[in-house]
């Protein structure tokens, strides 16, 4: 006897027709390295695919991507001198500010710009924060985290997304905004960001290693669940508009948890780690890197993400103009 779900694959058409889990390329953002110089153009050892660019060249980066559907981007920042206060992160003529610019008049309108606010790619010891007796110092930070943000708003940035996991975040940069008159800007929180050994090729494309210590201090312990949940409360508690959880493919029950007990959007970031998996596998020949894209892709969508964060951005969007994804 032939089930209803067999005749429902009876072909390519139908298969996709009745698909429960749909993408879109509305609902990724491509991640962009911008490092302070001119006419940098400079392709990611760690990151096979992916580029370095400098303020003036990050609109190819751009372009490319509008050409392959992807509208939204979320920018990192590699300063040329590096400080203990992270203070390039503020600096209005910053590696981010300045790439900001030259997108927005590039572009205008027609892309949606994200940026990181953090200190680590900033700072000289690698650290989320200020560092205070050789410990990161949460609360004076926080002044420092809001000035970023502002001075990333003012550059003309659409979205702020805080990552640094420090207490009181969202809390500090919704009301720092308010008093700006940024009521209307959104804030898309790290809100359970983990202390992860997958951010190995992030950290080298950004340059920001740790120099002594790591991050376990101020970002989650993998085997904590409960953690994460409450966290992800207590930012939207504060103001965050939608909520980050990283990384995604190891983290999916988290995801699909987050999905059911809160009212917001929810983020995936597939990141580096993840990333360079695939790309370093299919490039050793053991598995089919688009296969593996689409699969990890739907996987994360289908877990409850709303929105995807990947360096697979431009790829994903093919994939779903193909119908393999769509």
């Amino acid at each position: 006897m032939i089930t209803r779900t067999r005749r429902l694959r009876k072909n390519e058409t139908l298969r996709r027709l009745v698909r429960e889990t749909r993408l879109s390329p509305d609902s990724i953002i491509y991640p962009l390295f911008i490092r302070e110089g001119m006419g940098v153009e400079e392709a990611l050892q760690s990151l096979l695919g992916q580029i370095r660019y400098s303020p003036d060249t990050v609109v190819k980066g751009v372009e490319a991507a509008l050409d392959a559907g992807i509208r939204s981007f979320l920018l990192f920042g590699i300063p040329n001198t590096k400080d203990e206060a992270g203070t390039g992160a503020y600096d209005d003529n910053g590696v981010v500010q300045q790439a900001l610019r030259e997108i927005k008049a590039a572009f205008g309108s027609d892309v949606y710009l994200i940026t990181d606010v953090c200190l680590c790619e900033y700072t000289s010891h690698g650290h989320c924060g200020l560092i205070k007796d050789e410990k990161v110092h949460n609360d004076s930070t926080l002044p420092l985290l809001v000035k970023t943000a502002i001075s990333h708003i003012q550059a003309g940035c659409d979205m702020v997304a805080p990552s640094g996991m420090m207490d009181g975040t969202v809390a500090s940069i919704r009301e720092g905004m308010d008093a700006w008159g940024f009521v209307e800007t959104p804030i898309m929180s790290y809100a359970a960001k983990f202390a992860s050994a997958f951010y190995g090729p992030f950290r080298d494309a950004a340059g920001s290693v740790p120099q002594f210590g790591d991050r376990k201090t101020y970002q989650m312990d993998y085997h904590n669940a409960r953690e994460a949940l409450n966290r992800i409360k207590v930012d939207i508690d504060e103001g965050a508009d939608i909520i980050i959880v990283k990384p995604a493919l190891s983290y999916l029950d988290i995801v699909s948890e987050a999905q059911k007990q809160v009212s917001v959007p929810v983020a995936a970031y597939n990141v580096s780690g993840e990333y360079a998996m695939i790309k370093t596998a299919a490039s050793l020949g053991l598995i089919d890197e688009y296969s593996a894209m689409c699969e990890s892709a739907a996987s994360i969508f289908r877990a409850g993400a709303d929105i995807l964060i990947t360096y697979f951005a431009k790829e994903l969007a093919m994939a779903i103009k193909r119908g393999d994804l769509g």
